[in-house]
């Protein structure tokens, strides 16, 4: 049978043919191409040749970037939160710490004044028997004493008074005045304190003169009410005034 010589359109069909089965044999060797489906027929992609990369990590900045402008009232609204807040801040911080200041010093203040109650009586308990009695027999020694008890312009009131009249009438008809402070049937002697302050208060007392001298036959009882007013001083409370009721 005689050989058959191809033709030049035949060869060039198989340069091309052989051509793309060597490259088809080159792509075998790389990784396999994924496959898609276009129209309900499978394609093939052909894999780049550095092989397949993982995409990159997301970054915070990308997050940024693509984060939707904000609304222009919504990044307003925090400068101005922040400036009511610090307003309403400054206007009630202060009023708080007046608010303690007062209930502070109210407090101190009904402490001394308790206190001062209680302190007063006392001074003026033992105050009053002193001043509102003398012997003709040892008078400077009396009223010594009594000034012991005294303070202020009552102190230098009670000097001239006892120098100028008193004393001269005790040694005149030989006075002798004993004053105590009347105690009901309880023993409980008969003074309260009228009003107070942290510094000043005013005892009521009710007093038992028994006067003797020349003047009157045996002992005469007066039945006074005395009213003291005291004074805290550097050394203690002191009588600061006298008022016979």
């Amino acid at each position: 049978m005689p050989k058959t010589t191809p033709s030049t359109g035949t060869r060039r069909t198989m340069t091309a043919a052989a051509r793309a089965a060597a490259k088809r044999a080159e792509r075998g060797h790389r990784a396999p191409a994924p496959e898609t489906s276009v129209a309900g027929r499978t394609v093939l992609i052909e894999a780049p040749k550095n092989g397949w990369e993982d995409p990159p990590e997301p970054s915070l900045e990308s997050f940024e970037e693509d984060a939707p402008p904000k609304d222009e009232g919504e990044v307003e609204a925090h400068p101005r939160g922040r400036r009511l807040l610090t307003l309403v801040l400054g206007v009630l911080l202060p009023a708080a710490l007046v608010a303690t200041a007062v209930l502070g010093w109210q407090y101190r203040d009904a402490h001394r004044t308790e206190s001062a109650r209680t302190q007063a009586l006392t001074a003026a308990q033992k105050a009053a028997p002193l001043v509102l009695s003398y012997d003709y027999r040892h008078l400077d020694k009396d009223f010594a004493s009594a000034r012991t008890h005294l303070t202020g312009g009552f102190h230098a009131e009670y000097g001239k008074t006892t120098k100028a009249v008193v004393g001269p009438t005790a040694k005149k008809y030989r006075a002798v005045v004993k004053a105590t402070i009347a105690a009901p049937t309880t023993g409980t002697p008969a003074a309260s304190v009228v009003s107070a302050s942290p510094d000043k208060a005013v005892v009521l007392l009710f007093i038992n003169q028994v006067t003797e001298s020349t003047q009157v036959s045996g002992a005469r009882v007066d039945l006074n009410r005395v009213r003291m007013t005291m004074t805290d001083t550097d050394k203690g409370w002191k009588v600061s005034g006298v008022d016979a009721l």
